[in-house]
């Protein structure tokens, strides 16, 4: 297709022949190999979109229905995406051998920079899903030149309490790894009214033949270290943090939006979203983005459409959990041309 004919790829590099505008790399980095999908646009001028999923999942069982949305098309037209799969995640993945140090949430985080140069990007928009969504925001925290703006889905920042190490114990002795997966990506809702994306992720996750390297990322996920921020300390960029209404990591999700600074941070609550929020809701997640990206001062002449229609019945601001003002500005409300307005003293919560 003539794709991506305008990276100099490294020599040892290795390309996987795909479908048309869509290449597969494997990327050598100083702590091992990660599998990295590339489609999209051809230019280095804008930063690439990359994406980093959860457990159970790889790239495409995360994000697939994301980025192929229809109204998503706009966004990928315009930009390079890169989908990185944790080490031995990605689909064909062959099982480690039997006592193989797996590597922690820090180190795979240290390992995005050697794929950001593999494809002479200089800085990203990442989207990170769970465990993405901390690797991600550990990346932007150690490297705060290289991201220019972070969504982040389901993201808890905190370690496991000893409660929570304890519940952990006792649900590895009474539950499959399977369901212990389950109970992390979807809401009790989700799961005890068996939906048909339940049932479909459970016997995909069930069946995988790379299982005991989705329990070995699931057992770094489970060991990982606080991520240290606060409001005067926090990312240097533009965040989006994206949660489902009931979903498991809403706490987390609400507590981490109380350490961010409110000037430049969104909170993006959704209802009828479950656990997995681009998978159930990607016409409303398309939407947020192309805001946050008008945010960002790309995609000025956007169309936005079905936000922009519905502001004053879909979007409603609502109150912090201090009682006061919230901590989070809305993605549209207020605002013209599809801009983010100024950055306000007075803040609001988006709930769609």
């Amino acid at each position: 297709c003539g794709y991506m004919t305008d990276f100099n790829y490294p020599q040892n590099h290795h390309i996987l022949p795909s479908q048309c505008g869509r290449e597969e790399h494997s990327v050598e980095t100083p702590h091992g190999v990660l599998h990295v999908t590339l489609h999209g646009t051809r230019t280095t001028r804008r930063p690439a979109i990359l994406t980093f999923h959860d457990v159970g999942l790889d790239s495409k069982s995360c994000f697939s229905p994301l980025f192929k949305f229809e109204e998503m098309q706009e966004i990928v037209k315009n930009f390079t995406l890169i989908h990185i799969d944790a080490p031995g995640q990605e689909e064909g993945a062959a099982a480690y051998p039997a006592g193989y140090q797996y590597p922690s949430m820090e180190t795979i985080s240290e390992m995005i920079p050697a794929v950001l140069q593999f494809f002479n990007f200089r800085t990203v928009i990442g989207v990170g899903v769970g465990a993405g969504a901390y690797i991600l925001a550990r990346f932007a925290l150690t490297n705060p030149d290289a991201v220019e703006g972070l969504v982040l889905i389901n993201i808890d920042t905190n370690a496991r309490g000893w409660i929570d190490w304890a519940a952990q114990k006792l649900s590895s002795v009474t539950s499959s790894l399977t369901e212990q997966i389950l109970c992390h990506l979807f809401s009790q809702e989700e799961l005890s009214s068996s939906t048909d994306l339940v049932q479909s992720y459970r016997e995909r996750i069930s069946k995988a033949p790379n299982l005991s390297n989705m329990e070995l990322l699931w057992k770094s996920y489970n060991s990982r270290r606080d991520l240290i921020f606060d409001r005067n300390s926090a990312f240097k960029c533009p965040v989006m943090l994206v949660v489902g209404d009931h979903a498991p990591y809403e706490d987390a999700a609400v507590e981490c939006n109380s350490k961010m600074d409110p000037t430049t941070t969104s909170f993006l609550k959704m209802a009828d979203a479950g656990g997995l929020p681009q998978l159930t809701q990607p016409a409303k997640l398309t939407e947020a983005f192309k805001y946050f990206i008008q945010g960002m001062g790309y995609m000025a002449s956007s169309c936005m459409t079905r936000l922009s229609r519905s502001r004053t019945t879909s979007l409603s601001s609502s109150y912090s959990m201090d009682g006061s003002r919230s901590r989070s500005r809305t993605l549209s409300q207020g605002s013209q041309g599809g801009q983010m307005p100024p950055s306000p003293s007075q803040t609001m919560e988006v709930s769609c």
